[in-house]
């Protein structure tokens, strides 16, 4: 989304106030503190650099890519890519098996009119300095048409790149053709729906689960080869405007970033403990599909918050659109 809005941080006091207090997890997540990254849409973490977050700026920043430290939060590398002319509205990055950075400049601030977006690949860089790299341009349509989307996911096993439109109503998963062609236009099927005004999603490290956020939540999908079933909610931390997730390297937890100046990138736990089969951050109400509580696995304190956060925005986002059509 090009720009988010004061407003939101008046919604977000809203919430504070209708929701009880829960322990900050802020403590294992991290700041972005450059001063160039102020619309960060897209998050992944490098498996060649451990502890490097790989992010990008909303909208037609440029072809520039970070690198971040999540130690510290500086950036320590930006990636000049160069082969793919002039990104229109980067949206999502994600990591394939091959150790190619997939970059998705998906986003359609018009609603869905433009006849193709497209998604760049780049090799992960060994050394992390400021550099230039030529990226693999594709060019990518849908099958059912043109849509917006801020999600895009490379299977870490088989390599397949998919999609997820995003839509108020819900949205749907969109798969690639087996292997991406530059000689030609790619397009992407639709296989399943998506319940979620989504505006990213991730694969983790092993290829068995799906995750999807938007701005007031998220939903943990197994999934078989393509095939997806709902496992239940995310633990979706309260941000300004919530872009990104992606996992950790090891697949132990979640980590959302959001836009904004100086923005925070706050770690969660991964349903169902992760691939280690437990999560470091304890309590029934992260996991999804639960037993107990609530059946969706949503965490009730934050209920009441949602619901007032959700109207707000709803009127926010619904002027946007008429301002955009007008």
């Amino acid at each position: 989304m090009r720009r988010s809005f004061p407003f939101l941080a008046g919604a977000a006091l809203v919430v504070a106030s209708a929701a009880p207090a829960v322990a900050s997890d802020g403590d294992e997540g991290f700041t972005i503190k450059d001063s160039r990254i102020t619309e960060s849409s897209g998050l992944v973490a490098s498996h060649a650099h451990p502890g490097i977050y790989w992010t990008h700026n909303d909208s037609d920043d440029g072809p520039y890519l970070y690198a971040v430290d999540s130690s510290t939060g500086e950036t320590v590398a930006r990636i000049t890519m160069t082969g793919v002319g002039a990104p229109r509205d980067v949206e999502a990055i994600s990591l394939g098996p091959d150790g190619d950075l997939y970059v998705g400049d998906i986003g359609d601030n018009l609603g869905g009119t433009w006849k193709y977006v497209w998604v760049y690949k780049l090799p992960e860089p060994k050394v992390l300095k400021d550099q230039t790299i030529r990226a693999t341009q594709y060019v990518v349509k849908y099958a059912d048409g043109a849509r917006d989307a801020e999600a895009l996911m490379v299977h870490p096993k088989t390599g397949r790149v998919y999609i997820v439109s995003k839509n108020e109503d819900g949205g749907g998963l969109y798969e690639a053709p087996a292997k991406l062609t530059t000689s030609g236009t790619n397009v992407f099927k639709r296989i399943a729906d998506v319940d979620l005004w989504t505006t990213d999603g991730a694969f983790s490290p092993d290829g068995k689960q799906l995750v999807v956020r938007g701005y007031f939540g998220g939903i943990a999908y197994s999934w078989n080869d393509g095939k997806i079933k709902k496992q239940g909610r995310l633990n979706v931390p309260l941000q300004r405007q919530g872009e990104s997730v992606a996992y950790t390297a090891d697949g132990s937890e979640l980590m959302y970033g959001t836009e904004g100046a100086n923005s925070e990138v706050k770690a969660e736990s991964v349903p169902g403990g992760g691939e280690g089969g437990s999560s470091s951050k304890g309590g029934g109400s992260h996991s999804a599909g639960g037993s107990g509580g609530d059946s969706d696995g949503l965490n009730a304190n934050f209920k009441v918050g949602a619901l007032v956060l959700a109207a707000a925005l709803a009127v926010v986002f619904g002027l946007k659109r008429l301002l955009r059509r007008n």
